[in-house]
């Protein structure tokens, strides 16, 4: 405690590190007002069934990515995930196609082109999401509207407002990234979700303590203790395994042959961070989309299960996406070749393997063979807040047992301590921790 507060006394010393944090704070905390900003023509009284709908299921999670404005039928009812999904569909245009291969080897020009394409691909996206929001609301709160407006007229509006509501989320949180602390997009997804948490947690307290099969203090402390064992996990996920001894490279490819001093292979063991479970995340929620434009029980079977996170269905092809886009995100993101390139340049080597192209099948020989356990490990702390259910945790207080809202809460908060670490450690002040080895998650592709 005594070094929390003579950190927070040196931060407060820091002129431009106290001016991004209350920057910061500043941005967010707009943010959170108009969360609570209703659509003009709604009255937020007679949104009881809207609610409703979205206390369970995929329903719920999305509310938690929007920090409640799902729910609150607010001007940011849309939130910031589909800029989220336009990034992710510029990211495999960048793979699949070669115009923006070609865009995305011309440096920072070419960023700013893809920047701006991911703009407008997330104005289509929103063209498409907002009606179907405000189909579902009319569905569920139809009475909400004020009388003497029909829905012909107000949709129209509505959709402007919403679709404008999530690019200025957006805006706000690039300005946090240029003028506050931390990675703003990354910071509004993880408000959004623990403003869920204070809530959550006395739910599931009172949960424990009144029902007959609550189980009492027994219970909820056997929660806490799994709940800890998972967010370290979750820690240890998001900032990996730096480096692989070669030896175990070498057991790896099935060469036991090895001599000379301990040495290393700069990869990461959890190359891909958490981008694979956003990823497949993104592509849950496709679904969630389409059935807003119907009446939900109209669904069919499948559709219906889909929407349930808790199911056995949802979550088996929830774990075969992360696996499959561990590989492809790992695949995008190291080039084996240039790393060869790179080591051959500085005069590093692998004992044992030539330098060039042996060395380039080397590394990649070695990365598909670690990414399994990597992929198997993300995706069962992706599923783990179905496990949970199982323990009669609250759908609400589950969603922290793991999953995309654990994994981008600790990776978020991690990558911003790094960042408020690195502000300390230039004016030589101690940082958060002694040892200085808070590692950022780089969620750089948001």
């Amino acid at each position: 405690m005594k070094k929390l507060i003579e950190t927070l006394k040196n931060i407060w010393k820091i002129e431009d590190l106290r001016m991004r944090l209350l920057i910061t704070l500043l941005f967010v905390a707009i943010y959170r007002f108009g969360s609570f900003v209703v659509l003009p023509g709604i009255n937020p009284a007679m949104l009881d069934k809207l609610q409703s709908q979205t206390a369970g299921g995929l329903m719920s999670l999305l509310d938690m990515f929007s920090g409640g404005a799902f729910s609150n039928a607010s001007i940011f009812a849309l939130g910031i995930m589909p800029y989220i999904t336009a990034s992710i569909l510029m990211q495999l245009l960048a793979v699949a196609v070669p115009y923006f291969q070609k865009m995305q080897r011309e440096g920072e020009s070419g960023r700013k082109k893809i920047s701006a394409y991911t703009r407008y691909l997330t104005v289509g996206i929103l063209l498409f999401q907002a009606p179907g929001y405000l189909i579902n609301l009319k569905i569920q709160s139809g009475a909400a509207l004020a009388s003497g407006i029909s829905w012909a007229a107000f949709m129209v509006p509505a959709i402007i407002i919403l679709s404008a509501g999530s690019m200025f989320i957006l805006w706000l949180g690039e300005r946090i990234t240029d003028k506050g602390i931390g990675n703003g997009v990354s910071l509004i997804i993880m408000i959004g979700i623990i403003a869920r948490l204070p809530q959550a947690f006395i739910q599931e307290v009172s949960s424990r303590f009144t029902a007959i099969t609550g189980g009492g203090l027994v219970m909820f402390l056997v929660e806490i203790l799994i709940l800890y064992a998972v967010v370290c996990a979750a820690i240890v996920l998001v900032q990996g395994v730096r480096k692989i001894p070669v030896q175990y490279a070498k057991r790896l490819v099935g060469n036991q042959q090895y001599g000379g001093a301990r040495q290393y292979i700069p990869l990461k063991l959890f190359a891909a961070n958490v981008m694979p479970i956003i990823f497949a995340q993104a592509i849950m929620f496709i679904p969630l989309t389409i059935v807003q434009y119907s009446a939900p029980e109209n669904a069919s079977w499948f559709v219906r299960t889909m929407m349930d996170h808790h199911s056995w269905t949802y979550n088996v092809v929830f774990a075969i996406l992360i696996i499959a886009f561990t590989y492809f995100y790992t695949a995008i993101t190291l080039n084996p070749t240039q790393m060869a390139e790179d080591m051959k340049r500085n005069n590093g080597f692998i004992p044992g393997v030539k330098p060039g192209k042996d060395t380039a099948e080397y590394i990649d020989t070695v990365m598909s063979r670690i990414t399994l356990p990597g992929s198997l490990f993300i995706a069962f702390i992706a599923v783990m807040p179905a496990f949970a259910s199982l323990l009669n945790v609250q759908d609400a207080f589950s969603q922290f047992f793991g999953g995309t809202s654990l994994l981008i809460l600790v990776g978020v908060v991690l990558d911003t301590l790094a960042q408020i670490e690195s502000h300390l450690l230039m004016r030589h002040y101690d940082g958060l921790l002694s040892s200085g080895r808070i590692h950022g998650r780089g969620m750089a592709a948001y």
